[in-house]
């Protein structure tokens, strides 16, 4: 099988940028297409903080980002644990000033297993700053291992509209040799609005999924598909 060259990008921005700029450091071209972007909540963030928690959980560093957006003098408390999916996630809550984070493996499995762990440091509840959609499993977990938890939706990941021919000029003027996914609501949202110029253009072309349920979204005809060995960025990097 032959190396890609050039790799489509279809994470949210600000990860997109810097995804892009990672591959290109290592010689790759690259053709960036967020499929979705994040509206924040922060009017539902600065309510999420007053209510009583002794730690946040967090499956995206766009929770982050959300809590980044409340203004003096209602910035978040920073004494919390903060359990976060992965390193990443984990790395944006101590950019963000947070003091005690603790990382899962990256999944939402592993994060629900590492709160059940601690749960002795729960007295006063877990406080969840979610966004929409998300999957059911990680809150499912913590609900049968009996964890109080607050949910609290503070951002939204919606899809980026844009015109068929636009998608089929980028993705056919100079195809991609791979595609990069992330998660399982951009893949679906990606091949479902896909045209069907782009759609051929893509046809035979490595699809290269952070998870098997992201590999999941990818429909028949499209692929090989191949499947990170672990839940992050580097695992996914290798693949190419």
């Amino acid at each position: 099988m032959h190396a890609p060259k050039r790799i489509l990008v279809t994470r949210p921005q600000p990860q997109a940028a810097a995804t892009a700029a990672r591959l290109e450091a290592l010689r790759y071209e690259t053709i960036v297409l967020p499929v979705t972007q994040a509206s924040h909540d922060p009017q539902a963030a600065r309510n999420a903080l007053t209510l009583p928690h002794d730690a946040i959980a967090v499956t995206s560093a766009e929770a982050i980002r959300a809590l980044s957006v409340i203004k003096e003098p209602a910035l978040p408390d920073l004494t919390p644990i903060v359990f976060c999916i992965g390193a990443s996630t984990a790395k944006a809550a101590r950019n963000a000033g947070f003091h005690h984070v603790v990382s899962a493996d990256g999944t939402g499995a592993s994060l629900a297993a590492l709160i059940v762990e601690r749960r002795a440091d729960l007295r006063n509840g877990l406080l969840y700053l979610a966004g929409m959609p998300r999957s059911p499993g990680f809150e499912a977990t913590l609900q049968d291992a009996g964890i109080t938890c607050h949910v609290v939706e503070v951002y939204s990941m919606l899809p980026i509209a844009r015109r068929p021919a636009m998608i089929d000029d980028l993705l056919c003027r100079q195809p991609a040799d791979a595609a990069l996914f992330y998660s399982y609501e951009t893949a679906r949202l990606f091949f479902m609005s896909l045209p069907a110029k782009a759609a051929e253009a893509l046809s035979g072309k490595r699809m290269l999924c952070l998870s098997p349920h992201v590999a999941e979204a990818v429909p028949d005809g499209f692929g090989p598909v191949s499947i990170a060995a672990a839940p992050h960025e580097d695992a996914l990097f290798d693949l190419l």
